[in-house]
């Protein structure tokens, strides 16, 4: 039996042959869907197909790679290997989820830039910065910067929240 068919054999690497499948399955259908996008004559150069274009073929480009490393024997196995892995920590897990929710919980009532702020101070605690008044500083920094940009750049309203009439 040649090397390559025995890799695709390997009873561990089915699992690694099912996600290599999925992510290429997932590649291809978001190029399908992006073929159906209507293309109106108002855009001259870059259309509304380009993004999904650009993710679905690097998607695609993403799981050719996991095919191939899937029929080589997977990627499982040495995983398996690495038995020196750091216990999960619950405390920076924990931080990283409270500020997903925080952003969810805030974004309707204090508007982008405050709830991501918020959410850019506890994942940066989860990350294990230990100074939140200067995660507050950059975050609202950082945040501010990003909704003037869609806002007044771009004229996408992403949610002023309590800034709308300020800004």
């Amino acid at each position: 039996m040649t090397e390559s068919r025995a890799g695709f054999l390997k009873p561990g690497a089915g699992p690694d042959r099912a996600v290599a499948t999925a992510v290429l399955l997932l590649g291809l259908l978001c190029l399908w869907q992006a073929t159906i996008i209507p293309a109106t004559p108002l855009y001259a150069q870059v259309g509304p197909k380009f993004v999904p274009y650009l993710v679905g073929a690097m998607v695609s480009a993403i799981g050719i790679g996991l095919v191939l490393a899937a029929l080589r024997g997977g990627w499982s196995a040495q995983m398996e290997e690495v038995r020196d892995a750091p216990p999960t920590n619950w405390r920076a897990l924990g931080l990283v989820g409270a500020g997903l929710v925080a952003n969810l919980a805030l974004i309707d009532w204090l508007g982008f830039v405050f709830a991501a702020t918020v959410q850019f101070v506890l994942v940066a605690a989860g990350f294990g910065s230990r100074r939140p008044g200067r995660d507050l500083l950059i975050g609202l920094v950082v945040t501010l910067g990003a909704f003037l940009a869609f806002d007044k750049l771009l004229g996408v309203n992403i949610g002023g929240g309590i800034l709308e009439g300020i800004l």
